[in-house]
């Protein structure tokens, strides 16, 4: 059965395409995934992003049990900040990518992909035995709207009394928009600034129209999750099930800065990861840029001569760019920004380039 979102009336009105992702029904585009891209690189964009798992951790030892539960060292995040971080299983692999705000002492919210919403909460009311802290999922009493683009401050602002000015990257604070409590953050998936408004999912619709009317000035367009996928590319923004997964650790993906081997708690996956860390990795994470107007897919081989070295893991045409952008899994020893490569596209052999990540940066 699939989930709808609390917006999507909201949807169907704006004329959206909707899709189904990870059993839930959501907005893909509403007029042209091209124009939702180019707003939010220059104006701004309006998402729903309702189908995201929101698991609160609260109690004394909330903060033991995430240090415990995650690869990153979540006792050491101020109160009103945010992490970026991973859920790993004892074999190192990657079972979600999160981010976790702490709302106060004794209070996390851990904010999981929609496909691994239950393996993540099932992975930390498990991990949480036998420390002093309650596991609730509130995914389903949770909305999650983003104001995403270089507009998107002058659109917020408009809205509620948050100092923006003094909101920093990653950080978040409790607020009201039209009346209504909202917890919002200065997070986003996109390259560009944003905020993320999680807000009661009775409320949704009203705090939507509110950012609508209050964007209309300002450019903003409702945007799906086609343009969002094509605007995290460009930033070098991994996808789960695509550059991270349970058969990859986050050293392959370049991402071992998360894990943190210094805290009290000892962690599930330590061991493993520890291993991988002091080894020579089979393959890393790298950036490839094509010339063309073919661009390489998901699961397309990518070559060597005429040796197939790798898989593209995500790629498309470049909105912002004009040009081929994927990434894609190759070994070290052709890893570094310079390396010519090439991409079998439906038979048709394309050469690429490798570049450092991110292709974009604002």
């Amino acid at each position: 059965m699939t989930t709808k979102s609390p917006l999507h009336e909201v949807h169907s009105g704006l004329g959206a395409s909707f899709t189904d992702f990870a059993g839930w029904s959501m907005p893909v585009r509403y007029a042209s995934e091209l124009a939702e891209h180019k707003a939010v690189r220059e104006a701004a964009g309006l998402f729903d992003l309702s189908h995201m798992a929101e698991i609160e951790l609260t109690g004394p030892e909330a903060a033991r049990a995430l240090d415990h539960a995650l690869v990153g060292k979540l006792s050491a995040v101020s109160v009103g900040r945010a992490r970026y971080t991973m859920l790993c299983a004892e074999s190192g692999g990657v079972l979600d990518d999160l981010v976790v705000y702490r709302l106060a002492e004794e209070k996390y919210l851990v904010v999981a992909n929609a496909g691994n919403a239950a393996v993540v909460a099932e992975a930390l009311r498990e991990r949480a035995q036998g420390f002093d802290t309650q596991v609730t999922d509130r995914s389903a009493e949770v909305a999650l709207i983003a104001v995403q683009g270089p507009n998107s401050p002058a659109i917020v602002g408009a809205v509620c009394d948050a100092d923006l000015s003094a909101l920093k990257y990653y950080a978040s604070v409790p607020t009201a928009v039209g009346g209504h409590d909202v917890l919002l953050a200065r997070t986003g998936y996109t390259g560009e600034d944003g905020f993320e408004l999680y807000v009661d999912a009775a409320v949704a619709p009203e705090i939507w129209q509110t950012l609508t009317e209050a964007g209309q000035p300002h450019g903003l367009v409702p945007a799906g999750l086609a343009c969002r996928d094509t605007l995290r590319l460009e930033a070098g923004m991994p996808l789960y099930g695509n550059e991270l997964s349970s058969e990859l650790t986050p050293f392959e993906a370049g991402l071992g800065r998360v894990v943190k081997f210094d805290k009290d708690e000892d962690f599930v996956g330590k061991a493993a990861l520890a291993k991988r860390r002091d080894a020579e990795a089979e393959r890393v994470l790298v950036g490839l840029t094509g010339s063309g107007r073919r661009a390489p897919r998901h699961g397309y081989p990518v070559l060597d001569g005429g040796t197939v070295v790798g898989e593209i893991t995500s790629g498309a045409l470049s909105p912002t760019l004009g040009y081929p952008i994927a990434m894609a899994y190759v070994p070290p020893g052709l890893s570094d920004p310079g390396a010519k490569l090439s991409v079998d596209i439906r038979g048709r052999v394309e050469p690429v380039e490798v570049v450092a990540l991110p292709f974009y940066k604002r």
